[in-house]
């Protein structure tokens, strides 16, 4: 049984751990979470991603994703979001506000997708239609390795965390923020 967990400091460097952790582990539960943005229709829009990166320093999560994606398109338009982590393990949610932009040039852009292009996930950004548009508009065409790549970059810098940790010997509820932190009602 761990010992849980005193204090903020000791909260918000566990929480990191656990996100560099999930960014490195295909098995750790907060690998995918969800990524709510705000639709062009004004409503609330959730799918689950792939956390790829993680800078503790600068607090901030990266995500890839296709350029042509709604999601892109949303965060563009709104760019702020909210990442919600859940792990069975842990008995922890974690909701994090950001403010989030999408990159699809650039040096940094280019340099992920030179990796990216190696794996067999390149094809996720090689396709000759947008995700989420209908199949019948890529009739007859294929994809090819000199394709252009739809490759994006996403950046969430944390603005602010909602901690829950769910226990038999209570539930424990923190809001993190850069300046400051307090305890929350479960």
């Amino acid at each position: 049984m761990r010992t849980p967990l005193q204090t903020p400091h000791e909260i918000r460097e566990q929480i990191w751990r656990e996100l560099t952790r999930a960014s490195q582990d295909r098995h750790h539960a907060w690998r995918t979470p969800v990524l709510a943005t705000v639709g062009g229709d004004g409503l609330a829009n959730a799918r689950v991603i792939v956390l790829r990166e993680v800078d503790v320093v600068h607090q901030t999560l990266r995500v890839y994703a296709d350029a042509r994606s709604p999601k892109v398109r949303e965060i563009s338009h709104e760019p702020h979001a909210v990442f919600v982590f859940w792990s069975d393990r842990l008995n922890w949610q974690l909701r994090a506000h950001v403010a989030i932009s999408a990159e699809t040039e650039g040096s940094e852009v280019q340099a992920r997708w030179q990796r990216v292009r190696q794996s067999a996930s390149a094809t996720d950004y090689l396709g000759p239609i947008a995700p989420g548009d209908g199949l019948e508009s890529a009739q007859g065409e294929a994809m090819s390795s000199d394709a252009v790549h739809h490759f994006a970059l996403l950046s969430a810098q944390v603005l602010e965390m909602d901690w829950l940790e769910l226990s038999r010997n209570g539930h424990r509820r923190a809001n993190l923020r850069a300046d400051g932190w307090r305890w929350l009602a479960p």
